[in-house]
């Protein structure tokens, strides 16, 4: 099983980039996708495939997007009016627990991609 990250980049502030989270060889769908960001895995946003919710966190309300393709097994993060503070790794992860909702802690996540780097100049 994989789990694949990409569309980081370097961009300047006030851009947009699109990261997409890939998974292939699993033998059940997670109930649960989140990105996350850092060394410390700050929850980011997540989306639950069961009923539908998304969660942001405070930090990139109104600026980030989270979607999913279920056709190609993908997630997507749309960031707009990126920010310096913005400038991390960021990680998708696969929650196989959480049935209802979905959660941005990472501890809630069993599969980890192994990230992409996101980084916003002045």
């Amino acid at each position: 099983a994989q789990l694949v990250e990409s569309g980081g980049g370097l961009v300047q502030a006030g851009g947009s980039l699109r990261l997409s989270c890939t998974a292939s060889g699993f033998t059940s769908d997670p109930y649960a996708v989140g990105w996350f960001r850092g060394k410390g895995r700050e929850g980011v946003s997540c989306l639950s495939r069961s009923d539908g919710i998304t969660n942001y966190a405070d930090s990139v309300k109104g600026r980030f997007t989270i979607s999913s393709d279920g056709s190609k097994n993908t997630v997507y993060l749309q960031m707009n009016d990126l920010k310096p503070e913005d400038t991390a790794v960021y990680y998708c992860a696969l929650d196989f627990t959480t049935s209802r909702g979905c959660k941005t802690t990472f501890g809630s996540y069993e599969w980890w991609g192994q990230g992409t780097q996101v980084t916003v100049s002045e």
